[in-house]
C-alpha cells in the first residue's frame, strides 16, 4: 500500500474547527485515489474527564501513568467520543470512515510495556502501567478497508490474544501502522505548527530536521515537553523505513493536499 497516507490527529485537532478541514481534504485525497487511514489520540479530552471523576493526571516525560482508572477513562473517550466524533466528521465530509480500536480484529496488536527510564522521567525506571509497545499491526485489515474505499479512523488503543487492553501514545501507533502499510507519508497534525525553536513564537519554525539535528534538538533543551516523544516516535519511524515524517499545526482546508503533493510547504519535515 505504497500510495498510502496515514494522519495522526491529536484529540484537540477533532475538537476544532481544523477537524472539517482535515476531513474535507482526506475525502478529496480519498476521491483522487490516495488510501488514508487515520489515527487519533485523545489526551485532552482524557484529562478533561479524569479531572471531572476526581482524578489526578499523572505525566511522566510527557507520557501519561495509566491505572486501572486511568486506562477506563481512555477506554470511553479514546474508542468511544473521540473515535465517534472523528467519523462523524469525516461523513460530513463525504467519506466513509470505519472507527477502530487495538481491539478490533487486533489491528494493534501489544504488550505491556516494563518498566524503563525515559527522556525526561529522570534516572530511575518508571512503570507506566496498562500502557503498551506494539508486536504487530493487522495491514491486511487496514488494507482492506483502504482497497474498498474505506477511510479506517484508528483508536491509540493496542490489545493482547488474552483481550489485555493497553493505552499507546498515538504518535507510535501511527508510525507503526505507516511503516506496516509502506505509506508514501506520514503526516502528525496538532495545535502546534511544527518544531518551534521558541515555543511562544510560531514564526521560529523549524522548516527541516534531519535525525541528527532533531536529537541534538533534544539533547540541548530546543525540543522539550510533549514535542519529545512525538519527535522520538518520528525517529522511531525512520528507522522503521518510513521516508519523511511530517508535523504539522492546526491547518486550513486545502492545507493537507498541499502537504501531500508539495511536502515541505507545512510545519517540520523530519528525515534520516
Amino acid at each position: 500500500m505504497t500510495g498510502c497516507v496515514v494522519v495522526k490527529i491529536g484529540g484537540e485537532v477533532v475538537d476544532s474547527p481544523t477537524m472539517m478541514a482535515l476531513a474535507t481534504d482526506i475525502t478529496g485525497l480519498r476521491d483522487r485515489g490516495v488510501p488514508v487511514v487515520v489515527v487519533h489520540g485523545g489526551g485532552p479530552q482524557v484529562t478533561q474527564l479524569q479531572r471531572r471523576l476526581g482524578q489526578t493526571p499523572a505525566i511522566v516525560g510527557g507520557r501519561r501513568i495509566t491505572d486501572a482508572a486511568t486506562l477506563e477513562v481512555i477506554k470511553m473517550v479514546v474508542a468511544g467520543k473521540v473515535n465517534v466524533d472523528a467519523c462523524a466528521a469525516l461523513i460530513a465530509a463525504g467519506a466513509r470512515p470505519v472507527g477502530l480500536h487495538g481491539a478490533s480484529a487486533l489491528v494493534i496488536e501489544a504488550a505491556r510495556r516494563p518498566p524503563r527510564v525515559v527522556t525526561g522521567g529522570g534516572p530511575e525506571p518508571i512503570d507506566f502501567g496498562h500502557v503498551g509497545d506494539i508486536t504487530s499491526v493487522n495491514g491486511k485489515l487496514i488494507s482492506l478497508l483502504t482497497e474498498a474505499g474505506y477511510v479506517p479512523v484508528i483508536a491509540c488503543l493496542g490489545a493482547d490474544a488474552q483481550g489485555r487492553v493497553y493505552n499507546i501514545n498515538a504518535d507510535t501507533v501511527a508510525t507503526r501502522i505507516a511503516s506496516a502499510i509502506d505509506a508514501r507519508a506520514l503526516i502528525l497534525v496538532s495545535d502546534v505548527a511544527g518544531v518551534l525553536r521558541d515555543v511562544s513564537d510560531p514564526s521560529s519554525r523549524i522548516g527541516r530536521l534531519s535525525a541528527a539535528a532533531a536529537k541534538r534538538a533534544i539533547a540541548d533543551g530546543t525540543i522539550g515537553g510533549g514535542m519529545i516523544p512525538k519527535i522520538e516516535e518520528s525517529l522511531s519511524a525512520l528507522a522503521h523505513g518510513v521516508r519523511a515524517v511530517h508535523i504539522i499545526g492546526q491547518v486550513r482546508q486545502g492545507d493537507l493536499a498541499r502537504e501531500v503533493s508539495d511536502p515541505g510547504s507545512l510545519g517540520t519535515i523530519i528525515t534520516p
